[in-house]
């Protein structure tokens, strides 16, 4: 679909491999919507701020598996540059406020006249439209007017945030990811490209689409902690164990529950014959508490594990990615920086992705990636001359 991607660099690995996707700068959903195309084998090119040139990025992971030029794109040559660099490429990821790129001269309007079948991938908090379309937020906010952050919560307690996974990355980044995938293959068909807004809200909106339809039957309270999915039952819930780490328990179906109350030696507890009753829910809840205080989380593991009970410890981020489990599928890795990180996903069987690449150092690639594109070098010498490239 592109041009021959640029620099030895680049990897052929992943269902993805022969995209070429332009990312202009951003933060968290956008970077990782750039993340998730490259590890599956896209040739993603970030643009990053000129001040900012020869510095390491703060976001290691996010940022993994990228070309990086340094342009500054409020300079009518920095944005006829990357408008150029742009004309090469299948798609575009935007996360500016509305109209922001369109005053640079980048907008859709402009990059799709001059290559029709791009997919112009713009990711916001509240959506290119709207009331709430100009001003600011974080995902916090997001999640908040979607009705999420609501549910999440205990009975009669404070909602609680679910660090930023809900809109910037499961309703942002990967949603965006879907829709640019979506309109690629839509553009590889017809040759015409489009805009997919992708907006925080309506992710999240759409990640509540079975609690909506359990509402909708008037199966879901419409307050949080009371309910099946929300810790509201007892056998769908976190307990705290005797050294102050905590098990979950996720024992919704009867065979589960069943060996739930086996493994605790609870078969035939008259407090416990009524599942379902929702009446009997505060006193299983209350036993619970005190069953699972008596012994450390490790014990409970250790007394579970094999049972088909659905009772897992609760891991620390360090401790997932050294669980066994997690270590024989290889769900995380050692990163180039030292720490742990994720492992691309999902898993292809005919075009599995690559290793990603360490994240650039800013401006590491504005040379090799304009001088790819067709750029003269004496004109790439003169932007860098003027300070508009890095």
């Amino acid at each position: 679909m592109s041009a021959e991607p640029i620099g030895a660099a680049a990897r052929p690995a992943g269902p993805l491999a022969g995209i070429r996707v332009v990312e202009l700068g951003g933060l968290g959903p956008g970077p990782f919507c750039g993340m998730l195309l490259g590890d599956l084998g896209a040739e993603v090119i970030r643009v990053d701020r000129p001040a900012q040139n020869g510095q390491r990025t703060r976001h290691p992971v996010l940022h993994r598996g990228r070309k990086s030029v340094a342009v500054d794109l409020k300079h009518p040559d920095g944005a006829a540059t990357v408008r150029a660099l742009i004309g090469t490429a299948d798609a575009v990821i935007e996360g500016f406020r509305p109209g922001a790129v369109e005053r640079l001269g980048l907008g859709p309007e402009e990059c799709l006249a001059a290559r029709p079948s791009l997919v112009y991938g713009r990711m916001t908090g509240w959506g290119q439209d709207g009331p709430f379309a100009l001003e600011p937020g974080h995902d916090i906010n997001y999640i908040a007017l979607s009705g999420a952050l609501h549910a999440i919560a205990p009975a009669g307690g404070d909602p609680v945030p679910p660090i930023n996974l809900v809109g910037d990355f499961g309703g942002g980044g990967m949603l965006l990811a879907l829709g640019l995938v979506s309109a690629l293959l839509h553009a590889r068909a017809t040759g015409r490209g489009q805009v997919v807004d992708a907006a925080m809200t309506d992710g999240t909106a759409l990640l509540l689409a079975m609690t909506y339809g359990f509402l909708s039957q008037g199966v879901w309270e419409d307050r949080p902690g009371v309910n099946l999915l929300d810790g509201g039952a007892p056998f769908y819930g976190v307990y705290r164990c005797s050294d102050g780490r905590h098990v979950a328990l996720g024992a919704i179906e009867p065979q589960f529950y069943a060996q739930l109350l086996r493994v605790l030696g609870l078969t035939g507890d008259p407090d416990f014959v009524r599942q379902q009753d929702r009446g009997a829910w505060p006193v299983m809840r209350t036993r619970f508490a005190e069953i699972f205080a008596g012994r450390t989380r490790d014990a409970w593991a250790a007394s579970f594990e094999g049972q088909g009970a659905c009772v897992t410890p609760v891991l620390s981020l360090g401790e997932a990615a050294e669980h066994p489990h997690n270590t024989a599928r290889g769900t995380y890795r050692r990163g180039p920086h030292g720490g742990h990180e994720p492992a691309p996903a999902p898993r292809f069987g005919a075009t599995p992705a690559g290793t990603p690449d360490a994240a650039p150092v800013i401006g590491a690639d504005t040379a090799e990636v304009l001088s790819g594109a067709g750029f003269d070098d004496r004109f790439i010498e003169a932007l860098r001359e003027k300070g508009i490239t890095g």
